[in-house]
């Protein structure tokens, strides 16, 4: 991701190739992401409803519902506010499941949280989006059919890959695909953006401070709350990450296709501190753990 930024910043716009492979690479990178979906997890409807719940609420209606405020205080510029709105709607980082593990975090609770996000994001996504942006300002067709390409479709291809013993194969190279699928869409989304980034920074600091509210102050929140609740830790965990971690590579590839390159811009902040708000919980883990 910082490779991204540097190299964006340095050579400037981006290849048309790049701009063409925005949805087909984010399509790759969320049926890698879905295999590892066991198909054994949805034979139990009954205890999936809780944590598939608590993982709307807290991607939605808790990170959802604060980003949505914030950009109405805050921002003023009309493709910025755009952008907000799909960050907003998209539904919660691939990197949940992995760095819940890291963290110590109760893994399936987030696996599910996850899962029932991104599946409710079939329908959350499309009626937010013509509720906050109106249905004559996109197009209501083109966004359910971008939703079926970008996360009901890739759900179908890693079924496939799985059943037909395809996914072992692919599994030691998932994690540099996917590496390097967000490399070029960072890449493409900064580098269109460069002129913004060198010459008017000061239009950044409203997305820089909503990026920063909604990672470390917002999680402190749900943090303190959940402690307060007498929540396990290992759950607590899972309702941090959900609550503070949205798939930015997506509504940065959504805001390409349907809007203007400044669109993309709060995901590539929001991005940005994403990795710094990671690193700090990393050495938090460890100073927690370091202690006698």
């Amino acid at each position: 991701m910082v490779a991204a930024l540097a190299l964006g910043l340095i050579w400037g716009g981006a290849a048309p190739w790049t701009e063409r492979a925005t949805l087909p690479l984010l399509m790759l990178v969320m049926t890698l992401a879905t295999m590892g979906v066991s198909g054994t997890v949805f034979r139990s409807p009954r205890a999936l409803v809780r944590p598939a719940l608590a993982g709307i609420a807290m991607n939605y209606l808790v990170l959802g519902g604060f980003l949505l405020a914030s950009n109405a205080l805050l921002i003023r510029d009309e493709a910025l506010r755009s952008g907000f709105v799909l960050v907003a709607a998209v539904p919660p980082a691939v990197a949940v499941l992995p760095f819940t593990l890291f963290l110590n975090g109760d893994t399936a609770f987030s696996f599910i949280g996850t899962m029932g996000a991104y599946l409710g994001a079939l329908v959350i996504m499309p009626v937010m989006m013509v509720v906050f942006l109106g249905s004559g300002f996109i197009d209501p067709g083109k966004v359910i059919m971008i939703m079926i390409e970008l996360i009901l479709l890739p759900l179908i291809l890693s079924r496939i890959l799985i059943r037909f013993r395809i996914a072992p194969r692919i599994e030691p190279f998932k994690g540099t695909v996917t590496n390097w699928g967000f490399f070029v869409l960072m890449y493409t989304i900064v580098g269109l953006n460069r002129e913004v980034f060198l010459t008017h920074p000061l239009s950044l600091v409203s997305p820089a401070l909503i990026a920063i509210a909604s990672t470390f102050v917002l999680g402190w929140i749900i943090e303190a709350a959940a402690k307060a609740l007498q929540v396990p830790q290992q759950t607590l965990v899972g309702l941090v990450l959900l609550g503070t971690l949205k798939n930015y590579g997506l509504a940065g590839g959504l805001a390409l296709t349907l809007f203007s390159k400044k669109s993309a811009l709060p995901a590539t902040v929001s991005a940005i501190f994403m990795i710094t708000y990671i690193v700090y919980l990393q050495l938090k883990k460890r100073s927690c753990t370091d202690r006698p």
